[in-house]
């Protein structure tokens, strides 16, 4: 039921319960990621888990707010392009009350509360599967939901219209990430073109440019040099940009020899994106002048965190 490269307690917390007839998990971490949100929800429908509703409440905004890519991040998830992709996903932050003094995973069956998880474990990537050294206890179903009910009480949907007057919305604002390009570990540039110069005719950003494929499919091609250097996540993890247009993306790296970044809930995501920002049509061939003509052929990386990025695609004003 679980992919088999996730690590045991992954399999325990998030795929087990499915195998008994579980179809609600209801979740409250002290922190989330859009990225871990995404990773889950993928990876259910990669292996044909459907009809599993996950409801997730941050319990960290209480005191610390969420940063503005964040937010953006967890409201592309529930809103219109996302959800008719993955259905049964919302977020939730707390905005009154206590901090939950623990993270709760809590399995339901036609409502009823079948398993629950208490511990140290957050929805994040970062501690979920790059098994780090947490704790996690069993508990009684019951008495989890009971809690989750009251946090309910005091949440409110990220994507609510007045989620702002009740908590706060830091701003990472992109000058403040654009000055870690000064550091070259931090920035990286991908080329779209191949090594003859040209625009792949049926890879890259023409990648869905073959009969019977959606003809927005596309990728950004990824080095082998910069693939195996750690800049990006593998395995397949997820990882959420803010590009300079001021739009958010989840992307992960896959293929043969981790050659492609690429919109897991849909590869024409990241093909209708750059057709659009190239003026293009959706479905357009992209040709090398379409490139030339916009006034670049590549496209920058600036690493925030290990699931936060900034992509940007700007050019200079003449």
């Amino acid at each position: 039921m679980a992919p088999a490269n996730t690590n045991n307690i992954v399999k325990q917390l998030l795929f087990d319960p499915i195998s008994t007839g579980a179809d609600r998990l209801c979740i409250i971490s002290y922190q989330a990621t859009p990225s871990m949100a995404s990773w889950l929800l993928k990876t259910f429908e990669e292996y044909g888990i459907s009809d599993i509703t996950v409801e997730l409440i941050i319990g960290s905004t209480i005191k610390e707010g969420i940063d503005n890519i964040s937010h953006d991040g967890f409201k592309e998830l529930q809103g219109d392009r996302y959800s008719k992709i993955y259905k049964n996903f919302t977020c939730s932050y707390l905005y009154q009350g206590s901090i939950p003094k623990t993270n709760l995973f809590i399995w339901l069956k036609d409502n009823v509360p079948i398993c629950a998880y208490s511990g140290s474990y957050e929805f994040t990537q970062a501690s979920l599967l790059r098994k780090c050294d947490n704790t996690l206890i069993s508990c009684k179903p019951v008495d989890a939901y009971k809690k989750y009910e009251a946090a309910v009480n005091r949440s409110i949907f990220c994507n609510h219209a007045e989620v702002e007057d009740y908590v706060i919305v830091r701003l990472q604002s992109n000058s403040s990430v654009l000055v870690q390009s000064n550091f070259n570990d931090h920035v990286i540039h991908l080329s779209f073109l191949t090594r003859t110069g040209e625009v792949g005719k049926r890879s890259g950003l023409n990648w869905g440019q073959r009969q019977g494929r959606n003809k927005n499919e596309a990728y950004i091609p990824l080095p082998i040099n910069i693939a195996t250097s750690g800049f990006f996540p593998l395995n397949k993890q997820h990882f959420l940009v803010v590009t300079d247009d001021h739009h958010t993306l989840l992307l992960r790296v896959e293929q043969q020899n981790d050659k492609a970044i690429t919109t897991p809930a849909s590869n024409a995501l990241l093909g209708e994106y750059f057709r659009n920002r190239l003026g293009l049509p959706n479905g357009a061939y992209v040709h090398t002048n379409d490139l030339i003509n916009y006034g670049r052929t590549d496209v920058s990386f600036i690493k925030i965190d290990d699931e936060q990025y900034y992509m940007d695609f700007s050019v200079d004003e003449q």
